[in-house]
């Protein structure tokens, strides 16, 4: 009796512990899957593509001077190419969602929703976010489906994916969210949800729905190297970032983003030790584009914005976002780490739609043109002189010091390249290859083992590196 009291007694804890809690493996997406088919959709495009033919059964070699005469034999050619998607409906009316890399460059666009096709115009479409919304033409009316707050989901949640993989319309996938905030290098605001609910080619634009039959994310990419199908490894864009961007296509036809004008790079732990940061956070002004908001404001390279508007910058990658979804023309306020102080900066947010082509500021030129070895760094340096800035497209009064050759056991052998050019030390000014030596000697001596180097590299981006030395 006493055993089975002690059993009884074990059973009961664990029938009120959070294990027995957790929520339940669905039974069926069944029902689910019958309430959502209506409104995902198929797109199919088709795009004319010119291309010309040679004539003859030879080429001839790039440069060729008979390339040039015989280009009037070449027969221009056509043919149809076509892709698949999917997309779901918004609104009654036919309004659809899908990848803007679905519908690019498309003559025509047709939509199949349950086995009947309609004709599909482009409303408004945003490479950046890589989103598209089309509008059936119909009087139709339709199923729509609504947005969730996909901030509200949890890594572990189950999800559905609805779509068109091979063209095999109306398949239903699931699977968990396996991972938020990803960034896989795709666009400037990537911020994925990851999923192992099986995506394919043709899913692209399609929904991934919670289990209220909400949309939380827009199917967007898969990993599968070596293959085309799915390992389990698919990222969809997150409904609320994408709903903004919807939002706007659908009232104006265009993306009205906010602008501040820097170009930024990720603080490292190497700069955040020189700039006696207490950790490795904010985004780092490389340049300043002139007379953009940042530069009307007196924002400068070297600069690290650690809050934009309220919001802590905790990585550079959570700057472009944050200034992307504030509204154009809003004067917010920065707060900034420049000579190892906190300071407050106000502007008012331009339009990255309309802004100017990027300009960097630079210095003044030096001519002269010999090569010094700088014995402590082990490179082989010269001056900056006119021919580098006019071919490289240079501010016309840049100077500095440009890497000539990297020698065996240089401390900068895995950070630099030859030709990339060395502008400033612990943010001071380099002159010329003179000056950077003698700059570099008395650190040295001070016995700081870090450089703070400001430099231009061979795609002419001004970047900031911190490099271990001792």
């Amino acid at each position: 009796m006493k055993s089975f009291r002690k059993i009884f007694f074990i059973l009961l804890i664990f029938a009120l512990s959070p294990i027995a809690k957790a929520k339940a493996v669905p039974e069926s997406f069944a029902d689910l899957a019958e309430k959502l088919m209506p409104s995902v959709v198929n797109i199919s495009t088709t795009q004319t593509v010119r291309t010309t033919s040679n004539q003859f059964p030879f080429q001839f070699p790039p440069g060729s001077p008979f390339e040039e005469m015989f280009k009037d034999f070449q027969r221009p050619t056509e043919r149809k190419a076509s892709s698949l998607g999917s997309g779901f409906i918004i609104k009654d009316n036919g309004t659809v969602i899908t990848n803007n890399h679905v519908i690019a460059g498309a003559d025509d666009i047709l939509i199949k929703v349950n086995s009947k096709e309609y004709k599909a115009k482009v409303i408004g479409a945003d490479p950046y976010m890589d989103i598209a919304v089309l509008k059936m033409q119909t009087n139709d009316k339709f199923s729509p489906v609504k947005f969730g707050d996909s901030d509200k989901a949890r890594v572990g949640d189950w999800v559905v994916a609805i779509g068109n993989p091979f063209g095999l319309g109306g398949t239903v996938t699931s699977g968990i969210i396996s991972a938020r905030n990803r960034d896989i290098g795709m666009t400037r605001y990537d911020d994925f949800i990851q999923t192992d609910a099986s995506i394919n080619q043709g899913n692209s634009g399609g929904p991934l729905f919670n289990l209220k039959g909400e949309v939380v994310g827009i199917n967007t990419a898969i990993i599968a190297p070596g293959q085309s199908g799915s390992i389990g490894i698919g990222f969809a864009i997150p409904a609320n970032a994408a709903s903004k961007v919807i939002d706007q296509l659908v009232n104006y036809g265009e993306t009205r983003r906010g602008w501040l004008g820097v170009r930024i790079q990720e603080v490292t732990k190497e700069i955040a030790d020189v700039e006696k940061l207490k950790k490795p956070s904010g985004a780092l002004v490389a340049s300043v584009g002139e007379n953009s908001p940042a530069d009307k404001a007196g924002l400068k390279a070297g600069d690290i914005i650690l809050e934009f508007d309220g919001k802590k910058i905790n990585s550079m990658r959570e700057l472009p976002k944050a200034v992307a979804g504030t509204e154009v023309g809003k004067r917010v306020e920065l707060k900034i780490w420049r000579n190892k102080r906190l300071i407050s900066k106000k502007l008012n947010l331009g339009r990255l739609e309309s802004s100017e082509e990027f300009k960097t500021k630079q210095n003044e030129t030096p001519n002269i043109k010999k090569e010094i070895k700088i014995d402590s760094l082990k490179i082989i340096v010269r001056d900056v002189n006119e021919n580098d800035i006019k071919t490289r497209k240079l501010g016309k009064n840049t100077k500095g010091a440009l890497i000539v050759e990297i020698l065996n056991r240089s401390p900068l052998q895995n950070s630099l390249n030859t030709n990339d050019i060395i502008l400033e030390v612990q943010k001071k000014p380099i002159t010329n290859s003179e000056n950077l030596n003698k700059v570099v000697e008395d650190i040295i001596k001070k016995g700081e083992k870090t450089l703070l180097l400001t430099i231009i590299n061979n795609r002419n981006q001004r970047r900031y590196l911190g490099v271990k030395i001792n």
